[in-house]
Order: structure tokens, then C-alpha cells, then sequence
């Protein structure tokens, strides 16, 4: 039996990568370099890409916008159906919580996370209530759906009903060519893009959003570096988020403090920035991986966050962990700012834990999952198309 044809969706990616779009990136490269039978869907703007990243594989833009989320979901659901049956599809991979309901193929769709559950609150309401019925949908109607953490697999099961569902954990990867231990060059490159000089940095890199706990974080630093004579910046790097607290947070800190918001840094200075820091801290109130953590650590860099979560099924014993409020998180600061030793040995620790996670054995593992849901695909409809000549022989 030949392995299936997969089309994977990238038009839910949006132009500034963030984690799902290094996802959806990385995973596609991975695939296409394992040999997989591959065609990507993507926006038009990104053809390109794909077909640098995946070059083996069949590369389709969308004619049709998919700007907005509205457009998109249109797209997949009247369009995309037939896409997959002209290109002869046996797996659609929808890489972002929906799938298109009316596709003659197998389907595999991602659940990041279930904090649209758990934790609505951290999100708009209209996000919330958008996630929490589209992953209900996956669950009830995917061939297979994949996850990037036993607790995510865990929080789903508990708070959905996900048990007759077939949930695959497959972690993340790290793209270890743009993530490695940065040369002095590219340090210096991240050190202009923010606009720093020479001063010493503590760095965050993530959409300002509730979840990220980005407001105590700045209030924790701002209580860890009151009283050094020569206080370190704190840089929040990132897409601008709606979390409405950072803004009197950054109001409250000291004027002597700096406290840079660098919004969206290229690509390809986040290696520099993440690894040229004294440290990284992501205190965040939980993550369904956590791939700004891995990132990090890949970076070269001694990262503090917590323990919600699937954070430390990626940061094991080579991370520092506090609590989320500003004081856990001042308390943490000032211990790992005290004590340079320590830090680097983190950070060398890291290294050795980054190496152990790899796109090519999540892109194996993807490849495992989309053979199983070809196999569920088939027994099922085999199962449909006999079940009317049983009740008429009977």
C-alpha cells in the first residue's frame, strides 16, 4: 500500500511568524525532506517560501483571499473540499484547529492547547468561544488529532469529551539553523534592530497577551533591579497583543528602568536576541508547549518560566522555574541576576536539552499519524458502504 498523499493547509498562517507559523514552516520543510508525498496550500504571499522550504513538494496558493479570519474560514469550508478531491488528496492536515467538514479525505487537525477551556479568560471572548467550538468539532469529526504535549492530551481529556477521540502527542521541533548559540555578529545585529547600545538585557519574546503574564512580569523586574547600580534593560519582543495591563505596568516603572517594547524583531535576529540576554523569562500562565522557551534554549540562552502546563515537558531540569505572580517572578530575577555561574550552567544545560527535540522526528511521527488516519479513514467508510447490504441481505 503506497503511503498517502498529503495536502497540508498553511493558509492559516499569518505573514508575522509567530509559534504556529514556525510550526507550520519548520513541520513542512521536515516533511518534504523525509520524502513525504506532500502538497502545501498556502496563501499567496508565502508560495515562495514554500517552495524554498519544500521543494519536492506540490506548492498551491490560494486565488481567494484569507486575510481575515471570516475569509479563511470561508475558503476552507467551500473551496478547500474541492481542492482536495481535484488534487487527489488522502490526508488533510489542518495545522490550527478547524478542518473543512465536507472534504472526501482523511483528516488530521493540531489542538496547540486547551486553554480556551481552562482559561478563557486569557483570551477575547469571541476567540474563546471560536476555539472552544471548532476543537469540540475536531474531536468529534477528525480522523486523528494531534497535540504537542501529554498535558495538553491530558487537559483535553478532562475538560472535553475527548475520550472516543484519537489524540496523538507529537512534540514541536527546533529549527536549529536559525536557533543555535549566536555569533558576536548576530548579537550585535539583534542589539541595533532593538536600538540597545551595550547595556545588558533580561529578554521576552511573545505576542503581549494575557497568557504571557507580561505585567508581572515588568513589575517583577522592576523589583528585581530596583537597588543594582547598573540595572539591566528588560526587552519584550513580540507581536502587540490585547492584554490591557502592560500599558500601567510600564507606567509604573521607574523612569531610571528601562523597559523596551521591541514589537516584532525579524526572524533572523532572535537568535542574537534571545541568546546575546542575560536571561530569558517567559512566565507564562501556561502553555500547550511553549516553543519561545525551546527557542531559547537552543539560542544558548538561561531561561526562567514556570511550571504551567506543558512547560516543563520542554524546560525538564535545564530551565529555572517561579511562580507567576511579579513577586515569584522578582524573587527568581534576582537570584539568577546574582549569580552568573548559574546561569551558565543553565544555559549549557539547555543546549544539551534542545538537542532532543527535532523536526525530523516530529515530521516521522506526523507521517506515522497521517498513515493511521488513512487506515481509520478507509475502515470507516468500508464500514458505511457495507452497512446497507447488510440490512438488505438480512
Amino acid at each position: 500500500m503506497p503511503e498517502p498523499r498529503v495536502l497540508l493547509d498553511a493558509t492559516a498562517v499569518p505573514a508575522d511568524r509567530g509559534g504556529v507559523g514556525r510550526y507550520v514552516d519548520s513541520l513542512a520543510a521536515a516533511l518534504d525532506a523525509d520524502g513525504t508525498r506532500l502538497t502545501v496550500v498556502c496563501q499567496a504571499r508565502d508560495a515562495d517560501l514554500y517552495s524554498t522550504l519544500a521543494p519536492r513538494a506540490r506548492i498551491v496558493h490560494t486565488a481567494q483571499s484569507a486575510a481575515t479570519r471570516t475569509a479563511r474560514l470561508t475558503w476552507e469550508q467551500t473551496t478547500l473540499p474541492g481542492l482536495v478531491r481535484r488534487l487527489a488528496a488522502d490526508v488533510i492536515h489542518s495545522p490550527h484547529y478547524t478542518l473543512p467538514l465536507a472534504a472526501r479525505a482523511a483528516s488530521v487537525v493540531t489542538l496547540h492547547d486547551a486553554t480556551f477551556f481552562t482559561d478563557a479568560v486569557l483570551h477575547s471572548s469571541v476567540k474563546a468561544r471560536f476555539f472552544r467550538a471548532w476543537t469540540a468539532t475536531a474531536l468529534r469529526r477528525a480522523s486523528l488529532c494531534v497535540v504537542p504535549s501529554l498535558a495538553t492530551a491530558d487537559e483535553l481529556r478532562r475538560v472535553t469529551r475527548a475520550r472516543g477521540a484519537e489524540l496523538r502527542v507529537i512534540q514541536h521541533g527546533v529549527d536549529e539553523q536559525r536557533f543555535h548559540p549566536p555569533t558576536f555578529e548576530q548579537v550585535r545585529a539583534a542589539r541595533e534592530a532593538i536600538g540597545l547600545g551595550t547595556t545588558p538585557y533580561v529578554a521576552f519574546l511573545g505576542a503581549l497577551e494575557p497568557r504571557k503574564n507580561v505585567p508581572a512580569l515588568i513589575r517583577g523586574f522592576c523589583l528585581a533591579v530596583a537597588d543594582r547600580p547598573d540595572p539591566p534593560a528588560l526587552v519584550l519582543a513580540g507581536q502587540p497583543g490585547w492584554d490591557s495591563h502592560v500599558e500601567s505596568a510600564l507606567s509604573a516603572a521607574p523612569l531610571r528602568l528601562r523597559v523596551i517594547r521591541a514589537g516584532y524583531l525579524p526572524f533572523g535576529t532572535l537568535a542574537g536576541f534571545l541568546g546575546g540576554s542575560e536571561l530569558v523569562a517567559y512566565p507564562s500562565l501556561g502553555e500547550g508547549f511553549g516553543l519561545p522557551v525551546l527557542e531559547a534554549m537552543a539560542s544558548g540562552a538561561c531561561v526562567l518560566t514556570t511550571r504551567r502546563l506543558a512547560l516543563p515537558e520542554v524546560g525538564g531540569d535545564a530551565v529555572a522555574y517561579c511562580g507567576v505572580g511579579a513577586g515569584d517572578v522578582a524573587a527568581a530575577l534576582r537570584d539568577l541576576l546574582g549569580d552568573p555561574v548559574r546561569r551558565r550552567e543553565l544555559a549549557q544545560a539547555a543546549l544539551r536539552r534542545a538537542k532532543e527535540f527535532s523536526w525530523a522526528t516530529s515530521a516521522a511521527q506526523h507521517r506515522e499519524a497521517y498513515d493511521r488516519a488513512w487506515y481509520r479513514y478507509r475502515r470507516a467508510r468500508a464500514a458505511q458502504q457495507a452497512r446497507p447490504l447488510t440490512a438488505h441481505t438480512g
